[in-house]
C-alpha cells in the first residue's frame, strides 16, 4: 500500500503563491516507473486534472488552466512531489488531491482520475481577498 501525505494548503490573496507537497511512503511505491501529480475539486464541480510528473525521466504535463502559473517538480530521494502555484486566482480555489500510480500511464490517460491507484486525503486551497 502507498500512502500519500499532502501539506501546504491554505488561504491566499489573488495573485499570491502557495507550494503544495506530497510525500509518498510504503513499500509498494515504485519510484522507478511511477507517476505522481495533482487533481483538484471545487465546490459543485467535477474533479479535474491539474498536473503530473513522471518519476522516470522528468516529463511534466499541465492542464491548460494552470500552464505558465503552476510548476510541478519532484525530489526522488524524498519520494516527494511539489506543486508551486503562482499568480493564484479565485478560480483556483479547490481541494487539491495528490495522486500516484506505479505504472507508466500513457499520455492519453494522464488526465483521467481513474488511472491513479493512490490518492491523498486532500488539502484545501482558498484564493480570496
Amino acid at each position: 500500500q502507498v500512502q500519500l501525505v499532502e501539506s501546504g494548503g491554505g488561504l491566499v490573496q489573488p495573485g499570491g503563491s502557495l507550494r503544495l507537497s506530497c510525500a509518498a511512503s510504503g513499500r509498494a511505491f515504485n519510484s522507478g516507473s511511477g507517476t505522481m501529480g495533482w487533481f483538484r475539486q471545487a465546490p459543485g464541480k467535477e474533479r479535474e486534472f491539474v498536473a503530473v510528473i513522471r518519476w522516470y525521466g522528468t516529463s511534466t504535463h499541465y492542464a491548460d488552466a494552470v500552464k505558465g502559473r503552476f510548476t510541478i517538480s519532484r525530489d526522488s530521494a524524498k519520494n516527494t512531489a511539489y506543486l508551486q502555484m503562482n499568480s493564484l486566482k479565485p478560480d483556483d480555489t479547490a481541494i487539491y488531491y495528490c495522486v500516484a500510480d506505479n505504472s507508466r500511464i500513457i499520455l492519453s490517460d494522464l488526465w483521467n482520475a481513474e488511472s491513479y491507484d493512490y490518492w491523498g486525503q486532500g488539502t484545501q486551497v482558498t484564493v480570496s481577498s
